[in-house]
């Protein structure tokens, strides 16, 4: 692959994960829950195929207890779907 060609398929890599970090900010705000350092890792988004990971961050434990409660309420809500 061309350099030219590396480089877009890289900045399309880090163009999916901005999409999906928002996608996932979207719908931890209808869920109630805001992660404030959700965002990408910088240093994973370097280098000619980056790996582009989203850092989830660091929150305080209200959020930690809010975002776990929205986990249960939605597998509770996946299990009554089921059964």
């Amino acid at each position: 692959m061309a350099t030219v060609g590396k480089r877009q398929a890289a900045g399309d890599r880090v163009r999916e994960a901005e999409r999906a970090r928002d996608d996932l900010r979207d719908a931890l705000k209808a869920a109630g829950v805001k992660l404030p350092s959700l965002g990408l890792d910088v240093a994973s988004c370097a280098g000619s195929t980056p790996l582009a990971l989203i850092d989830l961050g660091r929150c305080n434990l209200a959020t930690a207890r809010a975002l776990s409660a929205a986990l249960r309420s939605s597998a509770g809500e996946q299990q009554g779907a089921a059964g």
